[in-house]
């Protein structure tokens, strides 16, 4: 019995974390995730670390020892490397690559983590909902309303790299459930109105630690990919009708109507570099 375990810990090695702060245990308000607003901001800086620092110890309690964080929110320069296990390097800033909040990830890895996420834009589950930048209404792939997790979630099973764990907002974690309930979730906050409803943040460390080593100890990479489509219509529509504009000259999109712009392909990566130019 011991061998089977040591055996399981052994072939989980490489764990790559996407973190995100408007996800983090009781933030609220757009001030609270600004580098610019210190006296508001530096705590969830220090909650968002505290997060990704229990992943971190998750996954190396059930065998990963290896793990890579993509600190995924605006600037790219939130968390405190000096906080995290030695065992973690932290990819700061952005590469300017159309993968974006998944940087760094191939296929080398064997599992994907998402740490402080939030709802897509037009979602009522968290006040700070958005889908990567507040100049659009909405993005949806497929006539869903896409969230940041579901394009990274997209990519993840690109490169074919199962989901473990997403520690966010309520509306969120249930979401993701829905798409495949073999994926654990952690809601570390519930949102009502222009309000959210927090786990003590000690009751959330210590629940997205538990909850990643018992996630990756209790599935096999198989059960844990995010659901591909075979084909991908993406749908963007903006707050500013000249970015729908200026969106509808990027090759194969349509401009739909003044705010709305459209782009379908069969590959992942052709909708990713539209993103990248256009959203």
């Amino acid at each position: 019995m011991n061998d089977t375990i040591m055996l399981e810990e052994e072939i989980m090695k490489k764990i790559f974390i996407s973190a995100d702060i408007e996800g983090t245990s009781g933030i609220a308000h757009w001030n609270e995730t600004e580098r610019t607003m210190p006296h508001e901001y530096d705590y969830f800086a220090a909650q968002m670390t505290r997060e990704v620092a229990a992943a971190c110890e998750g996954a190396h309690a059930a065998g990963a020892e290896e793990i890579l964080v993509k600190d995924a929110h605006d600037s790219g320069r939130n968390l405190n490397p000096a906080k995290l296990p030695e065992y973690a390097r932290v990819f700061r800033g952005w590469a300017c690559h159309p993968y974006s909040m998944m940087f760094g990830l191939d296929k080398s890895f064997d599992g994907v983590i998402f740490t402080g996420y939030h709802s897509a834009a037009q979602m009522n589950c968290n006040p700070l909902s958005h889908t990567m930048n507040t100049g659009n209404n909405y993005v949806k792939i497929n006539g869903e309303l896409a969230s940041e997790l579901m394009i990274n979630s997209l990519t993840a099973s690109y490169v074919g790299v199962p989901v473990y764990c997403v520690t966010g907002d309520r509306g969120l974690c249930e979401w993701m459930q829905r798409m495949n309930p073999n994926i654990a979730a952690v809601p570390t906050s519930e949102g009502f109105g222009n309000g959210t409803l927090g786990m003590h943040p000690e009751v959330a460390v210590r629940t997205i630690k538990k909850t990643v080593e018992d996630a990756m100890r209790a599935h096999k990479p198989e059960e844990c990919m995010f659901p591909m489509p075979e084909r991908f219509v993406a749908e963007i529509n903006f707050k500013e009708h000249t970015r729908a504009t200026r969106g509808g000259f990027y090759p194969g999109a349509q401009q739909v109507d003044t705010r709305t712009v459209l782009f379908e392909h069969n590959d992942w990566w052709e909708v990713l570099k539209f993103f990248s130019f256009v959203l």
